[in-house]
């Protein structure tokens, strides 16, 4: 029963970075389509991750009062609705009220993920579900922009929703099917006896100066790659006139360089310690910045397009989700270490502060009209400087110093 588990969690944890990545090469037609702006339809993209960190801190009570499968099968068919109203849409508003809903649908996918995974298999094992899930989490934004850029070509780019439509039809039959409840009952009876939501647990992490320095330095690093994200699509095929397949297989090899790097931070951790690759990270977002800044002065110098112009941009980029790769891992270990038996609040908490605090950071910036290099440098300067410095610091040593682990209750 377990490889059937696995195989059918492998098959939903697509869900989510597909319906970020797969319709990238086709924003700028979207646009035009719909006839909005770019700042518009960049709203899209920070929808979902809105929608998806606000998810965290809702669905989670709900799973472990109510069960998993429950919560799966509802969200997965709230991305099927969505991504149907996505694809029939001929209005931006529409669009955007879809992928509030396909976000949230996708963060109750996700959570029900995680909640099976530490129901079914054992402290030990479940570390290597993991890997394998974060495997193909790394995967799929180096395979969707290219598989999004073929549908469009032949089908336009309504065929994207279409298609994550039916890939989620094929998941919502397995998980109905063979997706057991994995929830204990005994740990039902528990839950129903405490409030849904207790708002006391979230405050007790959310005043812990530990947990906030390192949650700001995953929302750093998600607000830098979401500009990217929101930025690339229309600043590349758009402004610097690329095509889309040049696009993917650019936004394919970005996502390259993040698996590498997956797989260099447990080895960094291991001999330089969480502290020391948190900086590593925050050092490179730093250089991501200052190069995209010296892009942006030799493209409006040079009035430069084209693939060239588009490496100059995709370079510094690659140094930013090689920083994320290196500073997700450790920086979450950090943020929830101090909170033993309420890791679970803690992680939602995260990930709220994570998506929410980088989705309403990137829309501030849409709005300030900037092109692309300017914002997303602009984004990490303001974000990861203060990070440094703080990290440099002997006074504020006691919001980031490695501590012991607590055990809370």
């Amino acid at each position: 029963m377990r490889p059937k588990i696995l195989f059918i969690l492998m098959s939903m944890v697509v869900l989510s970075p597909m319906a970020i990545d797969i319709y990238l090469s086709s924003v700028p037609v979207m646009a035009v389509e719909l006839q909005v702006s770019a700042r518009e339809i960049q709203s899209i993209i920070t929808i979902f991750f809105f929608a998806m960190g606000l998810g965290q801190v809702i669905i989670g009570p709900l799973a472990d009062r109510y069960g998993r499968k429950p919560f799966a099968l509802l969200g997965l068919v709230v991305y099927i609705i969505s991504s149907i109203i996505c694809s029939l849409a001929v209005d931006l508003w529409l669009i955007q009220i879809s992928r509030l809903l396909q976000g949230l649908a996708a963060c109750s996918i996700s959570v029900i993920i995680f909640s099976v995974v530490r129901d079914t298999y054992s402290y030990q094992r479940s570390s290597k579900i993991y890997s394998y899930l974060n495997g193909v989490l790394s995967i799929v934004p180096a395979l969707a922009p290219m598989f999004g850029s073929f549908l469009a070509g032949y089908f336009g780019w309504r065929s994207t929703f279409v298609f994550m439509a039916m890939y989620a039809f094929i998941v919502l039959c397995l998980v109905y099917v063979y997706l057991p409840e994995t929830l204990q009952r005994e740990d039902v009876g528990k839950t129903k006896v405490q409030a849904l939501y207790n708002w006391r647990r979230y405050y007790s992490v959310l005043v812990n100066r530990y947990f906030i320095f390192y949650a700001v330095c995953c929302m750093s690093a998600m607000a830098g790659i979401l500009s990217y994200v929101s930025y690339a699509p229309i600043w590349l095929i758009e402004h610097l006139q690329v095509s889309q397949s040049i696009f993917s297989v650019l936004f394919g090899l970005n996502a390259v360089v993040s698996i590498v790097c997956c797989f260099v931070a447990p080895v960094m951790i291991r001999k330089r310690g969480n502290v020391s690759v948190v900086k590593i990270a925050l050092q490179l977002m730093l250089g991501a910045a200052i190069l995209l800044l010296c892009s942006e002065w030799v493209l409006n110098k040079y009035e430069s397009a084209g693939v060239i112009a588009a490496l100059g941009f995709m370079l510094p980029i690659s140094l930013l989700s090689a920083g994320l790769s290196l500073l997700l891992g450790p920086a979450t270990s950090m943020a929830l270490s101090q909170f033993g038996d309420r890791a679970a609040t803690a992680s939602s908490l995260l990930g709220f502060v994570q998506m929410v605090g980088a989705s309403i950071i990137v829309v501030f910036m849409q709005q300030s009209g900037l092109q692309a290099p300017l914002a997303v440098s602009l984004v990490l300067l303001s974000l990861i400087v203060p990070l440094l410095a703080m990290i440099n610091m002997q006074s504020f040593s006691a919001w980031h110093k490695e501590k012991a682990v607590t055990k809370d209750a």
